[in-house]
Formats: C-alpha cells, sequence, structure tokens
C-alpha cells in the first residue's frame, strides 16, 4: 500500500473514533443539560458545539473513507477499523473517565492482533 493511501486510511480511522468521542461527551453534557433545566434532548443536543462539531468530523472522516475505498482493497482497509476500537476505548476511558473491563481490553486487544495477522498476511 503507497503511503499517501496508508496516511488517508489513518486518518479516515482516526476522525471517525475522534467524532465518535466529541458526540458522546455532546450528547452526555446535553442529556444532564436537559435532566437539570428540563425541555428537549434533540434540541439540546442540535444547539452542543461538541455534538455539532463531532457530526461534522464524523462526515469528513465518512469522505476520507469513501475517498480511501476508490484506492485501496476492502478486504485492507477495512480490518483498519480495528484500530478506532481500539482508540475510542482508550479515549473513553481516559478523555471520558468511563469505566472499562479487563475483558473489553482483553477483546481489544485480541481486535488488534488480528489487525496484525491481516496485515501480515498482505505482505506475502
Amino acid at each position: 500500500m503507497a503511503l499517501p493511501s496508508l496516511l488517508l486510511l489513518l486518518f479516515a480511522v482516526f476522525s471517525s473514533a475522534a467524532g465518535q468521542i466529541m458526540l458522546k461527551h455532546g450528547m452526555r453534557s446535553a442529556a444532564a443539560v436537559a435532566e437539570h433545566s428540563g425541555g428537549s434532548l434533540l434540541v439540546r443536543a442540535a444547539t452542543s458545539p461538541w455534538v455539532v462539531v463531532g457530526l461534522v468530523v464524523f462526515g469528513v472522516s465518512a469522505v476520507a473513507w469513501m475517498s480511501t475505498l476508490a484506492q485501496v482493497p476492502l478486504n485492507i482497509a477495512y480490518p483498519f477499523n480495528a484500530l478506532g476500537y481500539l482508540l475510542i476505548v482508550l479515549a473513553s476511558s481516559t478523555v471520558l473517565h468511563e469505566r472499562t473491563s479487563m475483558w473489553t481490553w482483553a477483546g481489544s486487544l485480541m481486535v488488534i492482533a488480528g489487525l496484525i495477522t491481516v496485515m501480515a498476511g498482505q505482505q506475502r
């Protein structure tokens, strides 16, 4: 895989994970405000900067993913989504301070081992 394609693929994965974290943070804040002050959760979410920016970042990641698919075979590109799972587990525990069990960490490591296995098989 050429370096520009790899960088585009990694950008798509990282921006997708970042968008999800922003959406989670925004929705958690919007839910807290809606519960405390009343009003519609939908309105609170639609006016939350974190939700709006998260949607934009997620949209950019979708465009980057489509561009990636034009350049990289799906059987190579798709396993890279596993990196997104690991990034989200890391960010949810460190940035969002969510509890993460040992089973989640073990499963995440197994997913990464699978990605390494797939990529090693492509090198032949």
